[in-house]
């Protein structure tokens, strides 16, 4: 199997160098071109000028861009590098309809196409420990299995293409219920004058232990907000969670709150930063 990525950001850099470990990376693509050329040139594979000259090369496209327009345009600059029997996997975070258009325009060239949004953030890509919610053909994602060990540690066929998108969904209304709760609670120590990290130590033990908690709020307490997952990132998966709320005609509470208060965050510059900083919006009801 012969592995090409396209776009080399936070997450898919180091599932590129992942890939490259376990024998199947073949070449790389990004759209500012110096990273691409870059890793190429530290991991001694092929650095494609384009996305079609990758896809020539590759049995299997995979894709880690940040929207919906974005992949779109990709996919179609994939253009007469695919060819029967390729496979594209999409890693991104879009619209369940996207990941369906998508597959429906390019089984026609006889491409299947797997959505694969992952969860873990960027110490799971580092580590190739990622939790991937696969949706498409059972058999291609059975011949898939060898890139998904290399990047994951519990890959989940969800059902067919789209599925994927709609788990992750799932998993995004729920980390903005997770960040709300947490935040909010570390606040309210912190305006209490508890010590803070002996807080985090022993509830990170009990019932309301998670995650989030024991990875970010050591930092988040320190005033240390390096992404793991952007802001910014959220707040766009939050409106897609928003949009599938609305075609089922409901509205999802902490989906809307989240969005406000991201909002606020990203108007004061701090998007970038990683969702923890959520803190930063907490602290000020005690001030």
């Amino acid at each position: 199997m012969k592995v090409g990525v396209i776009g080399l950001g936070a997450m898919g850099a180091p599932m590129a160098r992942n890939l490259h470990q376990a024998g199947l990376l073949q070449a790389v693509w990004n759209r500012t071109a110096s990273k691409a050329e870059q890793l190429a040139a530290e991991l001694s594979v092929t650095f494609a000028s384009t996305p079609s000259q990758l896809a020539t090369q590759c049995d299997v496209i995979l894709t880690c861009i940040s929207a919906d327009d974005d992949l779109r345009a990709v996919i179609d600059a994939l253009g007469d590098g695919l060819a029967e029997n390729k496979i594209v996997v999409d890693t991104s975070t879009v619209q369940p309809q996207t990941a369906r258009e998508l597959a429906m325009l390019l089984a026609q060239l006889g491409v299947a196409f797997v959505d694969a949004p992952v969860s873990g953030g960027v110490e799971g890509a580092k580590n190739g420990t990622l939790a991937m919610m696969a949706g498409g053909d059972a058999d291609v994602i059975e011949k898939l299995q060898p890139l998904f060990a290399a990047i994951g540690s519990k890959i989940t066929h969800m059902g067919e293409v789209g599925c994927g998108q709609a788990t992750k969904a799932v998993n995004q209304v729920m980390a903005a219920g997770i960040n709300q709760a947490v935040t909010e609670a570390l606040a309210f120590a912190r305006a209490q004058n508890l010590p803070m990290h002996k807080v985090i130590d022993v509830i990170s033990g009990g019932a309301a232990g998670n995650w989030f908690l024991q990875h970010r709020g050591p930092s988040m307490v320190e005033a240390i907000f390096e992404p793991g997952f952007k802001v910014s990132l959220h707040h766009k998966d939050l409106q897609i969670c928003k949009a599938i709320a609305e075609e089922l005609g409901v509205a999802l509470p902490v989906v809307e709150m989240t969005l406000v208060h991201y909002w606020r965050l990203m108007n004061a510059g701090y998007g970038d930063e990683d969702i923890s900083s959520l803190y930063r919006e907490k602290q000020q009801l005690f001030s």
